[in-house]
């Protein structure tokens, strides 16, 4: 079955950094577009940022431009996604997400929290 398992989230001060990584199996990874969303207590899930399969089109959220930075390797069905510059604002669960014309799929979360 199709798994994506989300890792790398944890404890940062502001300003500090984090590398999320979403590891794909059960699918043809490089087939489906690549997507990164968090979820803050008591708001709505949102989308952080956006790669197509081959990473011609990325997109973020106002929030991360220029200081996250979503990437792929297709060769090992990983997604990543860089997060440099934290804030407190910043703190959520964040998901990755796989779609394409056949399917959704979502990983479980990671913790990200952003805190002195």
């Amino acid at each position: 079955q199709v798994q994506l398992v989300e890792s790398g989230g944890g404890l940062v001060q502001p300003g500090g950094s984090l590398r999320l990584s979403c590891a794909a199996s059960g699918l043809t990874f490089s087939s489906y577009a690549m997507s990164w969303y968090r979820q803050a207590p008591g708001k709505e899930r949102e989308l952080v940022a956006v790669i197509t399969t081959a990473g011609s089109y990325i997109n973020y959220a106002d929030s991360v431009k220029g200081r996250f930075t979503i990437s792929r390797d297709n060769a090992k069905n990983t997604a990543y996604l860089q997060m440099n510059s934290l804030k407190p604002e910043d703190t959520a669960l964040y998901y990755c997400r796989a779609n394409n014309n056949f399917g959704v799929y979502w990983g479980q979360g990671t913790q990200v929290t952003v805190s002195s």
